[in-house]
């Protein structure tokens, strides 16, 4: 496969410049950018990195991306707050994150435990290969995200799928015994997330190898799914320039390595 700029997933970075938002965000809807054409040599650097991977396809892709993306800096769990405060800033108000399940916009001082607080959210719950918040997996900007304090504890350890009963605090959200479903607009960034998770943590750096399969309720297993539904959910809500800004300050000032689904949409089929 050629790494283009040119392909319809791929064009993000090339032809979006992440511009402040005209609105706050709404409760269950996340703001949206204007876009208008980038510099002609924004698209360089991306391709540049993703090089090793020129011509791979399956599995051969996967392991290269895992070679890429392996070589980052790391946080400790409490430089993870004022990190959140920077990739998750409302771009319509610099003193606010957007929660992503609940899509409010909440002033960044009120991260803490309390009921109506943001704290942080592990899209790939972190009892799924207990990596707990450990340097590394535990700390990785690329998956976790502000959410509100109930509604982190409503969705817990559960797996991703359809369907469920309505969630309070996070409008367009749902959730049964064992998966959890969120609001539309964030559909994509949470397959992308944990997709990049499965590539990322391949059993090195004394951690469990993470892997995605089709099923929910894996517990403590270093699994998590469901990927056919993850599949569709990177198909039906492609990157917008809130997620393309986030991957690009996570890679610029945090932890200098990229999500590669962020970048390329199209290779989550090539995978998986």
């Amino acid at each position: 496969m050629s790494i283009s700029r040119l392909t319809p997933w791929a064009s993000g970075l090339a032809a979006t410049v992440l511009l402040a938002v005209p609105a706050t965000a709404s409760a269950g809807q996340r703001p949206t950018a204007l876009p208008r054409t980038a510099p002609a040599s924004a698209a360089g650097p991306v391709d540049a990195y993703y090089a090793a991977a020129e011509g791979k396809t399956g599995a051969a892709l996967k392991t290269a991306l895992h070679q890429i993306v392996r070589t980052q800096s790391r946080l400790s769990y409490d430089g993870v707050w004022n990190a959140l405060k920077v990739t998750d800033q409302d771009p319509a108000n610099a003193g606010n994150v957007i929660l992503l399940y609940s899509g409010r916009s909440q002033s960044k001082s009120t991260n803490g435990g309390g009921a109506d607080n943001w704290n942080r959210e592990h899209v790939w719950a972190k009892s799924h290969g207990n990596f707990g918040t450990a340097t590394g997996p535990g700390t990785d900007l690329h998956h976790l995200r502000p959410e509100d304090v109930t509604v982190n504890s409503t969705r817990g350890n559960k797996d991703f799928d359809r369907g469920g009963s309505p969630v309070g605090e996070a409008p367009g959200s749902f959730t049964d015994s064992d998966s959890f479903e969120p609001r539309d607009a964030v559909k994509g960034d949470v397959a992308r997330m944990l997709l990049y998770m499965a590539v990322r943590y391949e059993g090195g750096d004394g951690f469990a190898n993470l892997e995605v399969n089709d099923k929910v309720n894996n517990g403590s297993a270093p699994a998590t799914g469901r990927i056919s539904v993850l599949k569709q959910w990177n198909q039906q809500d492609p990157p917008d320039a809130f997620e393309l800004r986030r991957n690009q300050i996570i890679f610029d000032t945090y932890q200098h390595n990229r999500n590669p689904f962020v970048d390329h949409p199209e290779w989550v089929d090539s995978i998986w």
